[in-house]
């Protein structure tokens, strides 16, 4: 987990300031935070749902997630305001990199058919956006225990200002970007 620390401060930021030219070390984009989501939709229905959610966001990151709800009430989709709809984590620190670290090494290589992550999916401010399909790929989650396939959504927040910065800065630290 500080092995990854270790080399942004060693390696990736030295060649980011010569790259971009930076005139102060503050400048040089770091990854702020990561952030887990999970969305069950079918919450509502089951209560249940909910609580496998949680098991299995917190066996992933190692960090309790924040029980999601629902905001406003829509007729159309049966939900009424303050129904548990999903679940989040906020990794940040040492976690972060160590989520990091088994995310890209681990996780990832585990997908079927992987052929790298999609360069496009950047938000136009430095922060990078990327769904997965199942939980599965995760080591942590034990396939006999999972009631069902879920996916999530993973969100990479910057300091980096442009998404060509912020590019550079998760290609340096190991994403597997599609060629």
């Amino acid at each position: 987990m500080a092995r990854l620390k270790e080399f942004y401060q060693q390696t990736v930021s030295p060649d980011l300031m010569k790259k971009f030219s930076y005139k102060n070390v503050m400048q040089i984009p770091k990854l702020e935070k990561i952030i887990v989501s999970v969305a069950a939709g079918e919450a509502k229905d089951n209560s249940k749902v909910i609580d496998g959610v949680v098991a299995d966001l917190s066996a992933i990151t190692g960090q309790k997630p924040v029980v999601c709800t629902a905001k406003k009430s829509v007729a159309n989709f049966k939900l009424r305001e303050g129904m548990k709809i999903g679940a989040k984590v906020t990794l940040r620190g040492d976690r972060m990199y160590e989520f990091l670290d088994r995310f890209f090494n681990v996780a990832l290589p585990r997908v079927r058919d992987f052929r790298g992550i999609n360069a496009n999916s950047f938000d136009g401010r430095g922060n990078y956006n990327m769904g997965i399909k199942e939980q599965l790929i995760f080591p942590e989650i034990e396939y006999d225990k999972v009631d069902k396939v879920r996916g999530m959504d993973i969100c990479f927040v910057t300091t980096a200002k442009t998404d060509e910065e912020a590019r550079e800065l998760l290609e340096r630290m190991g994403a597997p970007f599609a060629k």
